[in-house]
């Protein structure tokens, strides 16, 4: 668990003004457990910061600057469709920090300034993570 803190936090502090983050890699490889490092981090009670599988996205205040986070998993989407019935331009363009898990279902709307993150498990079982800027 320290060490996930730890690297969230040199995260943070790496962390440019994009606030569109698009979280990559495959299936069991960290993605939910780094955000919610990185939603600890940012001041998020650690009983709040948790997947959003059910509920496609998941609203997190900071509990330090009073700042909106919003978590997406868009893993269960099937449709383009579905995403937009729940206003998801809307948070992308609200100015709050969106992090969101499986991008690539709707890479076609994301913002240009979208910072790419991608979490790649290495043969130790150790994380390698790539973060490629707008």
């Amino acid at each position: 668990m320290a060490d996930i803190d730890a690297a969230a936090q040199q995260f943070l502090e790496l962390m440019c003004d994009e606030t569109v983050y698009a979280f990559h890699g495959e299936m069991g490889v960290g993605k939910t457990t780094f955000i919610s490092a990185l939603a600890r981090a940012l001041g998020v009670d650690a009983e709040e910061a948790n997947s959003p599988s059910f509920a496609i996205v998941n609203e997190y205040r900071s509990e330090t600057t009073a700042e909106l986070i919003y978590h997406f998993d868009l893993y269960r989407l099937e449709t383009m469709e579905e995403i937009l019935d729940i206003g998801f331009e809307d948070y992308l363009d609200c100015g709050a920090l969106c992090l969101i898990e499986w991008p690539e279902k709707v890479e076609d709307i994301l913002p240009n300034d979208t910072v790419d993150v991608t979490i790649r498990l290495n043969d130790d079982h150790s994380r390698t993570i790539i973060v490629a800027q707008p």
